[in-house]
């Protein structure tokens, strides 16, 4: 890393952490350092300003959370940063569900918008009986969000090792899902922390009898999860008879840049779960739910014609589907009896 531009990350770091006046200068310098500098200078700056963004206050944190997934999205490697935003958004996030609340409570209406309107002494008077000391902090929390929320999308989608490190997922989905009622970027964020990694399924075919065990990861939604089955077991050894889908489709499936003009995907099965349930498209892999520790994913013959344009919801996350094993039907006996019929 140049002298030039650590200097300038530490400088906006340290006034960050301080508070600082002089970081309304700084940011701009190190903006601008930012243009030419490495992706191997920022990787190198990056647990700097993971060390910031751990002890700032929320509103200049934001402008760190920016920086980093910016440094991000132009070839940084994420290292700390991702783990330290992570944890902040959860705590930035409550703070913001807390000033919205204490809005409501105060005045019965709807907390003023976190993107159009400001941080003001009216907004801190409206929720200081409340929260009392923490009335300003939560009032920044509240409009610095879209800020962290913008660079988790960024950080979720490009790092399985960060979404899988995720402690309290639940916890975290679900105050993302609240914040999202006034921020929709936040619904996003919440369907981002549901990606599974590393997650094993079981995959039976009805008609057949037999089955495979799938391992995904990165996957944002059912019509990916469906697409990639069909690739990796429809007119393969091992696997069932028929045309799989072409190459290019399934490449847009996985990592590939989608090309504007989405070619068309039909869709070969109805996917059920183990209770009968119809596994929908617009769901995610996290909703399908499991027999003895393991998620269930029965292929049935398709009740109509499906198509849909191919693409990942996420185009950021590559996704992942590997075949790790096949099963004969007089393997699966004693797994078909925790199979309901359709519904």
């Amino acid at each position: 890393m140049s002298a030039a531009f650590q200097r300038a990350c530490d400088e906006l770091v340290q006034a960050a952490m301080v508070e600082d006046q002089a970081f309304s200068d700084l940011l701009p310098q190190l903006m601008q350092a930012s243009e030419t500098a490495s992706p191997a200078e920022k990787t190198a700056a990056m647990p700097r300003l993971a060390e910031g963004l751990a002890e700032a206050p929320p509103n200049l944190g934001g402008w760190l959370a920016v920086i980093g997934g910016s440094w991000i999205e132009h070839g940084a490697e994420i290292g700390p940063f991702g783990d330290a935003l992570v944890e902040r958004l959860i705590m930035v996030t409550a703070a913001a569900l807390a000033f919205g609340n204490a809005w409501q409570e105060a005045t019965g209406g709807k907390p003023p918008d976190m993107e159009d309107d400001r941080p003001s002494r009216q907004a801190v008077d409206t929720v200081g009986p409340k929260l009392q000391d923490g009335a300003v902090s939560a009032m920044m929390s509240w409009f610095t969000l879209p800020q962290f929320a913008m660079s988790a999308c960024t950080v979720l989608s490009r790092s399985p090792r960060v979404r899988s490190a995720l402690t309290d997922r639940d916890f975290h989905v679900f105050a993302a899902g609240q914040a999202a009622e006034h921020l929709p970027q936040m619904g996003f964020v919440r369907d981002l922390l549901r990606v599974l990694d590393g997650e094993r399924l079981l995959v039976l075919d009805r008609r057949t009898r037999q089955g495979w065990t799938v391992t995904i990861g990165g996957i944002g939604d059912n019509f990916q999860l469906h697409t990639l089955l069909a690739g990796a077991l429809v007119g393969r050894p091992g696997g069932l008879p028929g045309k799989p889908p072409a190459p290019e489709i399934i490449s847009c499936f996985l990592d590939a840049e989608t090309p504007p003009d989405r070619p068309i995907v039909s869709s070969p099965w109805n996917l059920v779960d183990a209770n009968g349930e119809w596994i929908y498209n617009e769901g995610v892999p996290a909703d399908i739910p499991a027999v003895n520790g393991t998620r269930v994913v029965v292929l049935d013959p398709p009740s109509y014609e499906r198509t849909f344009p191919a693409g990942r919801r996420f185009p950021m996350m590559p996704a992942t589907l590997t075949v790790d094993g096949m099963h004969l039907a007089k393997d699966l006996d004693g797994w078909w009896s925790h199979i309901t019929d359709p519904k």
